[in-house]
């Protein structure tokens, strides 16, 4: 049996779940709703206070999407109560990062500034010059939209520059030395 699969999912008060036809699940809570269609041969019960995924057979298959769909699930649940956050800092002269509206500015080094913009459901928060806040209910989106955002300018190994996440560790590299 999985290990994470077979974990029951607390659902906390102001949380409802709802299962509807072809397994698409509805889960509403205060900061949001969120919706996802899950795979036909899981079954998702709600009982009370918990949430449950099983699984009909032990095929490869059934088993690898067992703990998958209970762990999508729960951050759905995570989602609508505390939501998710991804913390990017952004290292180098020069390299700054301003928000005006929905619009991300980051200058970058390029001859030109970056722009991006907010997609739905996802903030972004600047603090001071150098660090940026994306959060969201949704954590598939937080973490795609901060991998764009590092993308613009991905860490480099020599001096540390770019724009780096908050808990992530550059490998650095030990520069040329000159010939005698």
């Amino acid at each position: 049996m999985s290990r994470i699969g077979k974990m029951p999912i607390a659902i906390p008060a102001g949380v409802t779940v709802t299962v509807a036809e072809n397994n698409k699940v509805t889960v509403k809570g205060p900061k949001g709703t969120l919706e996802r269609v899950f795979p036909s041969e899981m079954e998702i019960k709600v009982e009370g206070a918990e949430a449950t995924v099983s699984r009909p057979n032990d095929l490869k298959r059934n088993k690898s999407l067992h703990g998958l769909s209970r762990t999508l699930l729960h951050n759905m649940v995570v989602g609508v109560t505390d939501g998710f956050e991804k913390k990017l800092e952004v290292n180098g002269v020069g390299y700054r990062a301003a928000k005006q509206g929905k619009k991300l500015t980051l200058s970058l080094g390029y001859s030109h500034p970056v722009e991006m913009e907010d997609p739905e459901g996802i903030e972004t928060v600047v603090e001071g010059q150098n660090i940026i806040i994306v959060k969201g209910i949704d954590k598939e989106k937080v973490g795609q939209f901060a991998a764009e955002i590092r993308d613009k300018r991905r860490p480099e190994p020599y001096k540390g520059k770019g724009i780096k996440y908050a808990d992530e560790t550059i490998r650095r590299k030990v520069g040329k030395t000159g010939k005698k």
